[in-house]
């Protein structure tokens, strides 16, 4: 399988940024945590860090001293929180002694599904004996404005179904993030990239993508201030600190944002539709 150009220049931009934040804590351990400071410091100081470094910093800083007008990113109103408060509902089995139906239900479910750990994934553990509320078969969020992945197309869909599938992917996501911020500085764990390849009925765009979306956003907002989506050309900045999501308008955009917040030391999460 030939990855595409696109996701080549994503994947060089990420590996940009693990350098830069690399660079960030030295220079900051130099004392350098200021343009100003960076402007007056010694040559042998700049040649430590690397080349996309250097050339981001001596750029901010000839922007610094002649200010250019650039497009800023275009604030989407109202869309942050349609899906951060997307509603729940779900489905359960329920039986009446005269066979087994389904019946829906407004709210978030009691309890949803158990995995067991496989190797280095997670499998969904038939095992674990039920007990108290049903279990669902299937959970739906409703965001009143659509989903990030059909923001940029002319067919909006407000609803996400799912099931164990897609809801294993999330557990998988939310382990590796445990690992990352429970290291506490140290380089214990770094973040892995994950590929969703698909399962039947995942729905990888419509489903996957969009609970995975969702559920970052309830991350602990300290430790998790920025999500990113991106899908086909269109690239969407969710700001947790704010509310806030931004149209980028292009993958140029959001780069120089990326490495802005790099240097800044800010964690966040990209989703690459």
């Amino acid at each position: 399988m030939q990855a595409s150009d696109r996701y080549l220049r994503m994947e060089r931009a990420v590996r940009d940024e693990m350098n830069m934040e690399e660079d960030a804590d030295e220079l900051y351990e130099k004392g350098v945590d200021k343009l100003l400071k960076w402007l007056v410091n010694a040559a042998e100081v700049k040649a430590t860090v690397h080349e996309i470094t250097k050339r981001f910093l001596d750029a901010a800083a000839e922007e610094a001293r002649n200010p250019t007008t650039t497009s800023a990113p275009e604030k989407l109103e109202g869309c942050y929180n349609s899906v951060y408060n997307a509603r729940w509902s779900h489905v359960v089995e329920v039986s009446d002694g005269e066979g087994t139906g389904m019946e829906a239900k407004e709210g978030e479910p009691q309890q949803t599904w158990d995995y067991k750990k496989v190797d280095d994934t997670l499998k969904k553990d038939d095992g674990v004996e039920q007990s108290g509320a049903p279990r669902p078969r299937l959970l739906v969020l409703t965001s009143d404005k659509a989903w990030p992945y059909s923001w940029a197309g002319s067919e909006h869909i407000c609803d996400c179904y799912v099931d164990c599938e897609v809801d294993r992917v999330w557990q998988i996501v939310k382990g590796d993030l445990t690992k990352w911020f429970s290291s506490h500085g140290k380089a214990v764990f770094s973040p892995k990239k994950r590929l969703v390849i698909g399962t039947p009925g995942i729905g990888k765009s419509m489903n996957a993508g969009s609970y995975l979306f969702y559920r970052l956003l309830q991350y602990d907002v300290e430790k998790l201030p920025m999500v990113a989506y991106i899908i086909k050309n269109s690239v969407y900045l969710f700001d947790n600190t704010k509310k806030t999501v931004s149209d980028c308008g292009s993958e140029e955009v959001f780069v120089d944002l990326l490495k802005d917040f790099t240097l800044r030391g800010v964690k966040g999460y990209i989703i690459y539709d």
